[in-house]
C-alpha cells in the first residue's frame, strides 16, 4: 500500500514478488546491492519510495538528515547521475544549516562538513582499486565518530559496518523522477519504519 506524503514521496514497504506459476522456479527478492553488503545478522525494516522529482529527493535527504547521528553511515549506490550527490547536497545543508557548497567528491574522493551533530564525512569510492585503500582516506575515523555518506559501498563492502542505512537510487519513468529502496539494519531499522512508515 503506497503512502503518499506531503513531499512527494510515495512509500511502500518492500515485498518479495510472488511466486510463479513456473513448476521448479523460486521467485527470489531482487537483492538492494551485491550479497556482500547483507547483513548477517539482525533486524532491518526496507521500504521503496517514489520520487517524483528532485525536490522530492532532497526531501527525503533532510528526512533522513534530522534521524543521523555520530556514528551513523549512510551508503549511496545507483549509476552515474542518478542523483547521489544531490542528495549528498541537501543531507549537509540540513544537518549544517547552512547553503554549503558540496561538490561530488569523485577526484578528492573525500570531503568533510562541520556539523551541530557531528562531523559529516562524504567518501566517493568509485576509483578505489582495493577496499584496503579507504583506510587512507580516513574511514575509520569517519566510521568512529563520523557522519559517514558512501558513494558507491560496493568498492569497500569488507569496511561497513552492519548497523548502516543502505539506499539505492534508480532512474524512474520521468526525466527527474526517482525510485529509493532503502534498507535500515540495527539501529537504523527503527529509524526507518519511523520516517517512512508503511502506509
Amino acid at each position: 500500500m503506497l503512502l503518499q506524503a506531503a513531499s512527494s514521496i510515495a512509500v511502500a514497504a518492500w515485498r518479495p514478488p510472488r511466486k510463479t506459476g513456473l513448476r521448479g522456479c523460486r521467485a527470489q527478492p531482487r537483492r538492494l546491492q551485491p550479497s556482500g553488503m547483507e547483513a548477517a545478522a539482525g533486524r532491518q525494516v526496507e521500504r521503496v519510495a517514489s520520487l517524483a522529482d528532485e525536490a522530492a529527493t532532497e526531501a527525503l535527504a533532510r528526512r533522513i538528515a534530522g534521524a543521523a547521528r555520530a556514528g551513523d553511515v549512510i551508503a549511496l549506490a545507483g549509476d552515474l547521475g542518478v542523483g547521489k550527490t544531490r542528495f549528498a547536497r541537501a543531507f549537509v545543508d540540513a544537518l549544517t544549516g547552512e547553503r554549503e557548497e558540496v561538490p561530488s567528491p569523485t577526484f578528492t574522493l573525500v570531503q568533510t562538513y562541520d556539523s551541530p551533530a557531528g562531523p559529516i564525512w562524504h567518501f566517493d569510492l568509485y576509483r578505489l582499486k582495493q577496499a584496503d585503500e579507504a583506510h587512507e582516506l580516513g574511514i575509520e575515523e569517519a566510521l568512529t565518530d563520523g557522519i559517514s555518506l558512501i558513494e558507491w559501498p560496493d568498492r569497500a563492502t569488507s569496511l561497513l559496518p552492519e548497523q548502516r542505512l543502505d539506499l539505492h537510487l534508480s532512474f524512474a519513468a520521468s526525466p527527474n523522477a526517482r525510485t529509493a529502496r532503502l534498507v535500515g539494519r540495527g539501529s537504523w531499522a527503527e529509524r526507518l519504519a519511523k520516517l517512512l512508515p508503511d502506509g
